[in-house]
């Protein structure tokens, strides 16, 4: 089954909250074969936001964050590159509520990582949603808009 499929335009208001879109919040849980009451229990656990390397936002349900989590406790404290990348990773990370009206507030800090002020650009990538500030996803659009055929001949 698809996971989160697609790109929406919505606004940050002035609290820091952003709704998710509707056909985003239909899809949560549908991904994971434990069912509703299951489902009724990862939304009460929140969703992982990441501030990306590219100057984006993921967010992600706690059930595929899941994976990323045990792959990273894995690393060894005691090896200094992977301590500092679990270091990297986790300062990086919060857990936010959606709210009854499927709204989530992000922090200052994350809205200034992204260059958000108000407008986003919220894209469906399977299984997470990517936030993009519009002009800053426009610019590494066109930036690189040549690159496509070449990054696709080479993965696929």
């Amino acid at each position: 089954m698809a996971g989160f499929i697609g790109k929406e335009r919505h606004a940050v208001d002035e609290k820091g909250r952003l709704m998710i879109p509707a056909r985003f919040r239909r899809r949560f849980g549908m991904g994971d074969e434990e069912g509703a009451v299951e489902s009724a229990y990862r939304h009460s656990e929140g969703l992982y936001i990441l501030k990306a390397p590219d100057r984006s936002l993921e967010l992600y349900e706690p059930f595929i964050w899941a994976g990323t989590r045990k792959t990273i406790s894995a690393l060894s404290d005691f090896n200094p590159e992977e301590r500092l990348l679990k270091t990297l990773m986790y300062e990086s990370l919060e857990i936010v509520e959606l709210d009854r009206q499927g709204r989530i507030a992000l922090s200052k800090e994350f809205l200034e990582h992204a260059g958000i002020t108000k407008d986003v650009v919220i894209i469906g990538a399977d299984t997470k949603m990517i936030i993009w500030d519009p002009d800053r996803l426009l610019g590494l659009l066109e930036e690189s808009a040549g690159r496509f055929a070449t990054l696709a001949g080479r993965y696929f």
